[in-house]
């Protein structure tokens, strides 16, 4: 190797220069689009949100610093956090599978509330009948049939009518939410309490707590929710298949799969996974059902499946951020007289910087082709 060549290494092995040249221009735009497209909406949500504070005169500092208190600062406010995962973690499962899919089930809402009006419903009058065990799998298992067969109609509408499953689902999901309701207070009513409620599962007969803590073991259960069906979507022929139908159904149909049964089995397993949701939440911490009870955790899970780019870790990592912030806001509101539905604006916010992420990543990737 000459002098020259000592001094200006570049030539000496072109090659692999450029290799190396490529590869930190591929790290440096996958870090970009990730500031683009996950870290910048959530810091942006923030200081949007911020900006509101300030215009009704609340400080913003002393707002997320209550919520960082009360949900992981405090060991109560992290028990209730990690608690709060538990019906949020099989959301995201449901809301994975269809996505991944190509469908959009907008329905989780009144599936997740059937769900829980059922398993509330037959856990208690099980108690006695069958084993502990047995009574939380009768409920669970209650919970998944009724959200699929919930899901029934606008998933024959789409498999074999092609109708939009958007519409559909949110129609069904209305439905389910005023259905569950009307159960409740006439079918399902506990006659020994004068408010419209079912009866309640004892504690002692609810899902076990982790450890000696208040933590539901529904939060082992929504994991292991959503990691299997990350690992289903990712890693199994049967994921696969799912995921050619919804990138391509013509190319599906060509490679013969059968899309209208694929299309079916989609809409059963998301809806499934939502009513387990409901039943987590009543078989693992509420006990009951109250009339015109509706959390509507479906709606606020669908930016976090999005943000999370439908991976499961990402989506569990994000569940437990905005669990934390739902757990925090309920005490920030009360402290500096905020409204509790501030946590929606939060998420509204959210939402916008994540399209405009979108947005800007989409123009940036036409520009660059």
């Amino acid at each position: 190797m000459t002098i020259q060549d000592d001094m200006n290494p570049v030539s000496a092995d072109p090659e692999t220069n450029v290799e190396g040249i490529a590869r930190t221009v591929t790290e440096r735009s996958a870090f970009q689009r990730v500031l683009t497209l996950t870290v910048g909406p959530i810091l942006a949500a923030f200081l949007l949100s911020a900006l509101i504070l300030m215009l009704v005169g609340v400080n913003p500092l002393t707002y997320y610093g209550y919520i960082l208190e009360r949900s992981l600062f405090s060991g109560l406010g992290l028990q209730q956090t990690a608690t709060r995962m538990a019906p949020l973690l099989f959301l995201c499962a449901s809301l994975i599978i269809a996505f991944r899919a190509g469908i959009w089930n907008l329905g989780t809402d009144g599936q997740f509330l059937l769900g829980a009006v059922i398993s509330a419903a037959s856990a208690p009058l099980l108690v006695g009948v069958l084993p502990g065990w047995a009574v939380l799998l009768a409920g669970f298992v209650l919970a998944a049939l009724i959200g699929a067969v919930w899901s029934l109609i606008p998933a024959l509408l789409k498999a074999y009518q092609g109708v939009n499953e958007i519409i559909t689902t949110l129609m069904m999901s209305f439905l389910g939410v005023l259905l569950a309701s009307t159960l409740v207070k006439l079918v399902f009513r506990d006659p020994a309490t004068t408010v419209p409620q079912t009866r309640t599962l004892p504690v002692e007969d609810r899902l076990p707590r982790l450890f000696d803590t208040s933590i539901s073991s529904g939060l082992i259960w929504g994991l292991i929710a959503v990691l299997a069906v990350h690992l289903m979507m990712t890693r199994t022929a049967f994921g696969l298949r799912l995921r050619m139908v919804g990138a391509n159904p013509l190319a599906a149909t060509h490679a013969g799969l059968s899309v209208p049964l694929l299309t079916l089995a989609t809409f059963g397993l998301s809806a499934g996974f939502a009513g387990l949701a409901g039943a987590s939440e009543i078989l693992g911490v509420a006990g009951n059902v109250r009339a015109n009870w509706n959390p509507a955790y479906g709606l606020m899970v669908i930016p976090l499946v999005f943000l999370a780019r439908f991976n499961g870790v990402g989506a569990i990592v994000l569940v437990f951020f905005y669990s934390a912030l739902m757990i925090g806001s309920e005490s920030a509101a009360r402290r500096l007289g905020v409204p509790q539905d501030f946590t929606l604006v939060l998420v509204a916010s959210l939402l916008i910087c994540l399209g405009l992420g979108e947005y800007i990543d989409h123009h940036k990737r036409k520009k660059e082709r």
